[in-house]
């Protein structure tokens, strides 16, 4: 299918009433068709991978193209000019999280721009860099602790920051990394408590979110 095709073929699947239940739940409106994730996710199966379409879909600046984009791209041809590029252009936070945890986590050495991207002003550009975190922790087997204990500072580093979807995203790395294993819940649990004598109400916030679920039995249980 060309990218012709597929733009016409979401305009035939849009859902107006679907934008305004989108938008109450935090998600950009503006060029949205209200198309759910599991039909797009059926679409990009029938797609299957293609660089060159991906970079074309994401162009059209359609809600709903750029999330098809990061389900079709190859993550093997993606350069850092590209992930900066579309990393600036996000203005949602699920086409942050579905272009990281189903693209840009399986980049490798995206480790390194995880770290740099949670320095960053732009909040989606920043939201980006802890959801990686978090991605990273469910989705790379292999790596050891030190890969994730080194999050831990710069987790406790930015969670003063009051916007919300940057907020949500640092609580959500810190939980993930807590999650995985028990000395990594231990040391989630120390930077957590850290986190908690912090005074600011966004710190105070992610600290005591993240404490109930790892000190709680569910996640105490599974890990030992």
């Amino acid at each position: 299918m060309t990218s012709a095709e597929i733009l016409k073929k979401l305009e035939s699947m849009s859902n107006p009433k679907n934008v305004a239940g989108m938008a109450r739940f935090g998600i950009n409106p503006e060029n949205t068709l209200g198309i759910s994730i599991p039909e797009l996710r059926n679409l990009a199966k029938k797609i299957g991978k293609d660089h060159k379409l991906a970079l074309q879909l994401w162009s059209s600046e359609i809600h709903e193209a750029r999330l098809l984009a990061g389900f079709v791209d190859e993550s093997e041809k993606i350069t850092e000019k590209q992930m900066e590029s579309w990393a600036k252009d996000f203005d949602s936070w699920d086409i942050c999280d579905q272009v990281c945890s189903n693209l840009f986590d399986k980049i490798p050495g995206i480790s390194k721009k995880s770290v740099e991207w949670s320095a960053r002003k732009e909040e989606f550009v920043k939201r980006a860099g802890f959801t990686l975190m978090a991605c990273l922790a469910v989705h790379n087997k292999k790596a050891g602790n030190k890969s994730f204990e080194k999050f831990l500072p710069i987790i406790k580093r930015e969670s003063t920051d009051e916007r919300n979807f940057v907020r949500k995203a640092v609580n959500w790395a810190l939980r993930q990394i807590g999650k995985r294993n028990l000395k990594l819940n231990k040391s989630a649990i120390k930077t957590a408590k850290e986190i908690q004598k912090i005074n600011s109400k966004s710190a105070r916030w992610i600290a005591g979110d993240a404490l109930r679920e790892l000190t709680g039995s569910p996640v105490q249980k599974r890990l030992r």
